[in-house]
């Protein structure tokens, strides 16, 4: 079967992408703006086309000759137009999928009604009408789910975090509005599952495990994670404040809190009966097993993919671009180390083990507080950690960086996602027996270079300290 992936790196694409590679019959095409960030082996036999559902010769080339097409897009945090967006990118998927003889489109979109829903929800609702517009030339499997529990979900990440910091959670009125949780083992089965799919006619299929408030999920994660936890609503919280809340005690920035707080204040419950209808193998795991099974994938150090390994938000994607600004940089500071006859791997791999749990090797409290400053302002702080102990991968998150480019044993470049006038980037290049590490900043105006000169000072405290650790380390490590 020829099957077209799109959204491949995101938290639910890359995740079908790990399934749908092992079917051994599969023909599997993937459409990515950068494939940089895929990270599969040389042995892969997957097509790969480089583009967007905005470039229509890369999208028409794509879905030439498929016979199922995933469409696993969207645009939360892609700014005030976000909508606009959505539907041009839904209209042109569609026809370009009817052009090139697809006859099965598989969606994931969100519960909810168009009536009640949020603006964001609205939207994923429309791209789903928009898809199904054309069942004559195309049939549409609309599959809906509420909040999705998997290890690096912005849902589970939120509810993890808020139990994990809070013994007594203030909450929100609608924190007795009900949705209905699935784990994200079942969302991959139910996806794959309508590759085989014998039905001929477009259906609208709701997913979910059972019906609970936003204060079960709270308490059902407490339970999951052994811990005594309590929560008190009040009238106080506006959407807003929410959001801010969430921002700071949880790994999500401000944007996707606020697209996530709004969703929250309408029920997301299963409306038609068609999941069991159409694939009664499929019996969705509890609310709990779900939630244990993500802190397994985590504690295993097994996580696949986070919410924000790529959206349309400029907090977590990585554009090509980025590569290339870095040579407009005004302010550099760059540092260099000779590590002599330590072995080059054992320095590249210290280097990438920087950040999250590890820290940043010098001065913490100071990052530390950085982090924080960043929280105030919205941004995302450290708290967003990093997916995996010691392996980075490009496009990966890494405290408020993101992994921009990254040539094993040589090169690792950071691109800064903290709130800065400017653009900002940390680089480790190994040329040698040489380490070097180069701060680079482009400043936005006046209020850039002043804070850049502003930093300074920091910075003769933090990066000195950091290369000479990352050798010292390198060493003990090789010993």
């Amino acid at each position: 079967m020829r099957v077209l992936l799109t959204g491949t790196t995101g938290y639910i694409g890359r995740r079908l992408l790990d399934v749908l590679v092992r079917e051994s019959d599969v023909r599997l095409r993937l459409l990515v703006r950068n494939a940089a960030k895929l990270n599969l082996p040389a042995s892969s036999s997957v097509e790969i086309f480089e583009g967007s559902t905005f470039d229509a010769e890369a999208l028409r080339r794509a879905a030439d000759g498929m016979d199922t097409a995933y469409y696993l897009i969207h645009s939360m945090g892609a700014g005030k137009d976000f909508a606009a967006l959505e539907r041009r990118s839904a209209e042109n998927f569609r026809e370009a999928c009817i052009a090139g003889g697809v006859r099965r489109v598989v969606y994931l979109g969100g519960l909810g009604t168009k009536e009640t829903g949020s603006e964001h929800l609205r939207s994923r609702i429309e791209t789903g009408e928009i898809l199904s517009a054309r069942p004559d030339c195309l049939q549409t499997l609309w599959f809906r789910a509420g909040t999705i529990i998997g290890s690096g979900s912005a849902s589970f990440e939120i509810i993890r975090g808020l139990v994990a910091k809070l013994p007594v959670m203030t909450t929100p009125r609608w924190v007795r509005t009900r949705t209905q949780p699935i784990g994200i083992a079942d969302v991959l089965a139910y996806l794959k599952a309508a590759l085989s799919l014998g039905a001929a006619d477009s259906a609208v299929v709701d997913i979910g495990a059972e019906p609970m408030s936003f204060k079960d999920l709270l308490l059902g994660a407490a339970r999951v994670m052994g811990l005594r936890r309590y929560v008190v609503s009040v009238p106080l919280f506006s959407p807003r404040l929410s959001s801010y809340w969430l921002n700071l005690m949880t790994p999500v920035p401000f944007g996707i809190a606020r697209a996530l707080v709004e969703g929250l204040k309408s029920e997301t419950v299963v409306l038609n009966d068609n999941a069991a209808r159409l694939f009664p193998q499929i019996r969705p795991a509890s609310y709990a097993e779900a939630f244990a099974a993500a802190l397994d994938e985590i504690e295993r150090n097994q996580v696949v993919s986070r919410w924000c390994d790529s959206t349309a938000a400029a907090a977590c994607d990585v554009e090509p671009r980025d590569l290339d600004k870095i040579a407009e940089a005004v302010y550099i500071d760059r540092r260099r180390r000779d590590f002599g006859r330590i072995p080059t791997e054992a320095v590249f791999r210290t280097v990438t083990s920087i950040g999250g749990p590890s820290g940043w090797l010098a001065a913490d409290a100071l990052w530390r507080l950085r982090g924080f400053m960043d929280k105030l302002v919205g941004g995302p702080g450290l708290s967003r950690g990093r997916r995996d102990a010691a392996e980075l991968r490009i496009g990966d998150s890494l405290d408020f960086w993101k992994v921009t480019d990254l040539q094993q044993g040589k090169r690792l470049l950071l691109l800064a996602q903290m709130k800065v006038p400017g653009k900002a980037w940390l680089e480790f290049s190994i040329r040698g027996s040489e380490l070097t590490q180069t701060a680079y900043f482009l400043p936005k105006g006046l209020g850039g270079r002043l804070y850049w000169w502003a930093m300074k000072p920091f910075h003769a405290l933090i990066f000195g300290r950091m290369i000479k650790k990352v050798v010292e380390l390198a060493g003990r490590l090789s010993s």
